[in-house]
């Protein structure tokens, strides 16, 4: 019946199709997007779509994460770090300048890192910087970096949209008027409908080939498919409908990309409300939960089971997906343990994301085969970080988290899970002042074992990056290893 119904919309589509929408200009694209923003200063808020828009696209770090998640250069060339692994100095780049046209020089990385590690600082991974005991302008095109401890990890965390370099002079605006140093430059942004972006025609590097880029924003599956069709997108990096995919395979007019991400999608629990502070009521949501069931159902299949919060894809990942296996017997046996031998009632937020709308309704009615009963409420994406991620007003959610490599949150009893465990911050603190990859490993194999055992979330799949494009559109990213569509090596062919 789907088929049927997603063929329908592909007759009215062509039927429809505008001749002045069906292709876009050749250094043009129009890119779908799930979620608008809610500001556009990534070093300031936590969301991963004001990345997607700016990350590479408008702002640039001292390094960056390529798509096949290694660090490379960018605003600096090369760098040198002292014998005890303390000391980081970075050569910069010269002849670069901000959108503005003010210069770029190491006094705006002294400006930035200062405020990223400031008390008042809203950086939403400040955690990861807190290494840094001070930031030197040497000359213009020198800075260095000492830290308090050895950290394995800094040059990728530089290199992340949370670290990106902004000027004190554009910074103020930035979350409506981005001003940054990319090859692409910010032009406007229609509230709840696009936002545009131009090439930067003064680029210090390599010119990208698209003149123009409007990411459009497309919550709902049923429009996403219309707007493929239909030729209104020319890519979607992350399409919403993948029930759609196999007719869109079957149409030469377009390509489907299948590729991984760092998006661990979790039934996000809040660990500091009753009953959830309860382990066993923990637990017993984990035997209830059939991962299988919630791909399929959920993603069509896209997708890879996860038993703690680490990508699989990593080298350091351990499946620990048989902690607690789908056992409803096992999950009502320990429901009465905790004093619930009828269960209870509770509520799940769910944002826009179909893994999150269509997810949580599987979710729902396997825990409802336990005896939990969960009332679904949708809401908004600002509605979620306010009200979720901020103010910590929720049971339970669905949200994938995207950053790379970010277990390190739930050492932090303030974030949103509200999950305060003295050993796991002990695993951390550990693993933040190793360098040695050995010993790396073993202490986030620990970490992961923790969490899963501890049964924080339920953890459900790895988000895969499900990508629908133009078949005439190349240089499109494979995979997410970070947060972003990168569209600098975009390009269009004959």
């Amino acid at each position: 019946m789907l088929k049927k119904i997603v063929g329908l919309a592909f007759g009215l589509a062509l039927a429809t199709m505008s001749p002045n929408l069906a292709f876009a200009a050749s250094t043009e694209i129009r890119v779908g997007l799930v979620l608008e923003p809610p500001s556009l200063d990534p070093t300031s808020a936590a969301a991963a779509a004001i990345k997607e828009v700016t990350y590479q696209n408008i702002f640039e770090g001292l390094t960056k994460i390529d798509q096949n998640g290694a660090v490379q250069p960018l605003l600096a060339h090369s760098w040198t770090i002292s014998d005890d692994g303390l000391t980081y100095t970075f050569k910069l780049e010269g002849g670069v300048r901000f959108h503005d046209g003010s210069d770029f020089d190491a006094e705006d990385v002294v400006y930035t890192f200062n405020r990223i590690i400031a008390p008042d600082s809203t950086n939403a991974q400040k955690a990861l910087y807190e290494p840094i005991a001070n930031v030197t302008a040497v000359d213009p095109h020198t800075v260095k970096i000492v830290l308090k401890h050895a950290d394995g990890q800094f040059l990728f965390d530089i290199g992340r949209g949370d670290a990106v370099i902004v000027s004190p002079e554009g910074e103020p605006n930035n979350a409506t008027a981005p001003i940054g140093t990319g090859p692409f430059a910010f032009v406007q942004w229609d509230k709840g409908s696009r936002i545009v972006l131009e090439r930067n025609e003064d680029y210090w590097g390599t010119h990208p080939a698209l003149t123009k880029v409007t990411f459009v924003f497309i919550s709902d599956p049923n429009t996403a498919i219309s707007a493929v069709l239909a030729g209104d997108i020319d890519g979607f990096p992350n399409f919403p409908a993948p029930e759609a995919l196999d007719v869109i395979k079957a149409d030469p007019r377009f390509k489907v990309t299948v590729g991984t991400t760092e998006g661990e999608t979790l039934l996000a629990t809040n660990n500091a409300k009753p009953p959830f502070n309860n382990l066993k009521v923990r637990q017993a949501m984990a035997h209830a939960i059939d991962r299988k069931a919630i791909i399929d159902g959920a993603q069509s299949g896209y997708g890879t089971p996860i038993g703690s919060h680490f990508a699989p894809h990593n080298p350091y990942y351990v499946d620990l997906t048989n902690t607690y296996p789908y056992d409803p017997a096992a999950a009502k046996k320990l429901l009465a343990e905790a004093g619930f031998p009828n269960g209870f009632s509770t509520t799940i937020k769910l944002p826009p994301p179909t893994y999150a709308r269509r997810g949580g309704q599987i979710v729902a009615a396997q825990l409802a085969a336990i005896g939990i009963k969960a009332q679904l409420i949708n809401v908004e994406w600002a509605q979620w970080l306010t009200d979720v991620y901020t103010n910590k007003d929720f049971d339970l959610t669905i949200i994938s988290h995207v950053e790379p490599f970010d277990i390190g949150i739930y050492a932090n009893p303030n974030y949103y899970f509200g999950y305060n465990d003295p050993q796991f911050q002990a695993i951390m603190a550990k693993l933040n002042n190793t360098t040695k990859d050995e010993d790396r490993k073993a202490l986030a194999i620990e970490a992961q074992k923790r969490l899963a055992e501890q049964a924080v979330n339920g953890y459900l799949f790895e988000l895969a990056q499900v990508g629908v494009w133009n078949a005439k559109v190349e240089g499109q990213w494979l995979n997410a290893p970070i947060e972003g569509a990168v569209l600098t090596g975009v390009h269009w062919v004959d």
